[in-house]
């Protein structure tokens, strides 16, 4: 599965928060320092789909809001 994500880190909560433009919004409390962000959403991405942390990788922007994750069943 292939998910082309808006990430909003520094939020109150974390989850799925409907679109921004064509991509999937997300937040996450953790912040945008030291990959801490990245982190958070493959730990979250990870719960949510019930697959290991292993198995998701994010494919393109690593240092931006516009993320392609990558998930692996």
């Amino acid at each position: 599965m292939i998910l082309d994500l808006y990430v909003q880190p520094g939020a109150s909560r974390a989850g799925f928060d409907g679109t921004h433009g064509d991509r999937i919004k997300v937040k996450l409390r953790a912040r945008a320092v030291d990959g801490a962000a990245n982190e958070a959403l493959v730990e979250f991405l990870a719960g949510h789909y019930g697959v290991p942390k292993r198995s998701v990788r994010i494919a393109s922007g690593l240092r931006s809001r516009l993320k392609r994750v990558v998930i692996d069943a």
